[in-house]
């Protein structure tokens, strides 16, 4: 019989795991559904294209609140406990899913109303983004940290595996059904969050909020393998994000309505989950960057052959091997960024990595839209994919030092330091 992670030997860890999970159904059903409304409404009334370019809007109308406040948030992190922010942002998530649910039960939903929601989802994103990811080193050692990172991980993906079939199940039976459902579980995630006792905190800073955040910005551009890493998850990913164009590929592509829809956007998270699984109780010890930049540029074929298929089966194995990839390349990128970010500054360099990540997700859903406006939904699922692989290229002849990372190796404090003060 497998033995207990050391991480969830720890009471706190395992409440901020469940506080994820719950969180991340919840969130997962919000978006899934939030995107159908908004492509079924649409294409009522307009063709696949400018139907497309809607869904594109939505990642953008998210993009703004996160691009805003994302990196003050970071700041907010370091010198307030990080607790307090995530359980106010889920509280507004939670606010969110009782207004859909309402609307819905009123027979008022639009495509107006929907972008309003989405655009107070990311104001709550921009907060419990940085803090959350913040929080989580502090809950356990330095020396399990990667194995905890693998778990949180599993959370999430698990969250992301259950939450899309779920909300298109609980959407066809009722419409109302999956907001109700995520209000619920937004409810249990801030007990979850309740439930974790203080956890050290850093030295109160001593420079003004806006110095800190310059030096935050500062630790990141000289760092480069935290610049390296952060960057290349927002290029590729911008540039090679599929699920974008989901509920096009649902409706139009592959016909298998709404129904469908659950299992194409749980797809990636399947392959990232067993993924996970597996690194939290085998984490890589040797050969992490070479890995890291093979597994991105596997991604970007995924995509490829995931934009030029046509048959159900070969979809999800498609996006199964993409989200397998990009679990494997966000372990490693995750571990290097945690490992080599002091406590002090994690606040400001979770924000400044959120903030990309965010724009590789939203603002990657507003380029899948503005090219599929284009050429087409499939030429820009495509394009996205050959362009990762570019990308991935680019980078590893860009950061040797990423590409020639061997081992994850902890830095003390001290010697981290002198680059954030660079």
């Amino acid at each position: 019989m497998a033995s207990i992670p050391p991480p969830f030997l720890i009471p706190n860890f395992r409440a901020f795991w469940a506080a994820r999970f719950m969180g991340t159904i919840a969130s997962m059903m919000l978006v899934i559904v939030i995107g159908w409304q908004v492509y079924d409404i649409a294409r009522q009334t307009m063709s696949p294209r400018d139907a497309a370019f809607l869904l594109g809007m939505v990642g953008l109308v998210q993009f703004l609140p996160l691009f805003s406040l994302t990196l003050v948030v970071g700041v907010i992190a370091d010198r307030v406990d990080r607790r307090y922010i995530a359980r106010a942002a889920i509280t507004l998530n939670l606010l969110c899913a009782v207004v859909l649910a309402t609307l819905v039960l009123r027979d008022a939903v639009t495509i107006k109303a929907l972008f309003v929601i989405a655009f107070v989802f990311g104001i709550a994103r921009a907060f419990a983004g940085p803090s959350i990811s913040a929080l989580a080193p502090t809950l356990v050692p330095r020396e399990i940290l990667p194995s905890a990172i693998a778990l949180n991980s599993i959370s999430w993906q698990a969250g992301a595996i259950a939450g899309p079939p779920l909300g298109a199940f609980l959407y066809a039976a009722n419409p109302a059904a999956p907001y109700i459902a995520a209000a619920m579980l937004f409810a249990a995630t801030v007990i979850a969050l309740f439930l974790i006792t203080p956890v050290p905190r850093p030295a109160p800073a001593t420079v003004s909020p806006w110095r800190s955040l310059v030096e935050g910005l500062g630790y990141v551009r000289n760092n480069r393998i935290v610049l390296g890493a952060i960057s290349l998850d927002l290029f590729a990913v911008m540039l090679g994000g599929a699920t974008a164009m989901l509920p096009v590929y649902a409706r139009d592509v592959l016909h298998v309505g709404v129904e469908g829809l659950g299992p194409l956007r749980a797809a990636p998270a399947v392959g990232a989950a067993v993924t996970a699984l597996v690194l939290a109780f085998r984490p890589l010890s040797r050969n992490v960057g070479p890995v890291m930049f093979l597994c991105v540029g596997l991604f970007g074929i995924a995509t490829i052959v995931f934009g030029l298929s046509t048959n159900m089966r070969v979809s999800l194995a498609a996006l199964v091997v993409l989200g397998a990839a990009d679990m494997i390349s966000m372990y490693v990128r995750g571990s290097l960024i945690q490992l080599h970010t002091p406590d002090a500054m994690r606040g400001r360099v979770s924000s400044v990595s959120m903030l990309f990540v965010s724009a590789s997700n939203e603002l990657g859903e507003f380029e899948s839209g503005v090219t599929a406006a284009w050429f087409g939904p499939v030429e820009s699922v495509v394009f996205g994919g050959v362009a990762a692989v570019v990308v991935t290229g680019l980078w590893a002849w860009g950061f040797p030092e990423l590409r020639k990372a061997d081992r994850f190796e902890t830095q003390q404090e001290d010697d981290i330091r002198p680059a954030a003060a660079a």
